[in-house]
């Protein structure tokens, strides 16, 4: 699937990630930058590691995303959060 693809799916990812990690969100901007990072990076992965299928762009494809935009907004937070306690 192309880049283009996964930042677009991005985009939704870190929206919808946003809200899921947590419930007030960090910003639109913040949360999907973040998801587009996770997509981008969890669809390369996919295509490294991954099966090989048909469809450039199906549910599967949608979920990897999602899971990628999630890790990524998660570790954010856990950095954030850290570095909050320290200063």
């Amino acid at each position: 699937m192309p880049t283009l693809t996964w930042i677009l799916l991005g985009l939704i990812a870190g929206l919808l990630g946003g809200k899921i990690v947590s419930r007030r969100g960090e910003g639109m901007f913040l949360n999907i930058g973040l998801g587009i990072v996770g997509a981008v990076t969890s669809g390369y992965l996919f295509i490294l590691f991954g099966p090989d299928r048909g469809e450039p762009l199906d549910l599967f494809s949608v979920l990897v995303a999602m899971a990628g935009a999630i890790v990524v907004l998660v570790g954010y937070h856990g950095i954030r959060h850290m570095t909050a306690q320290r200063g």
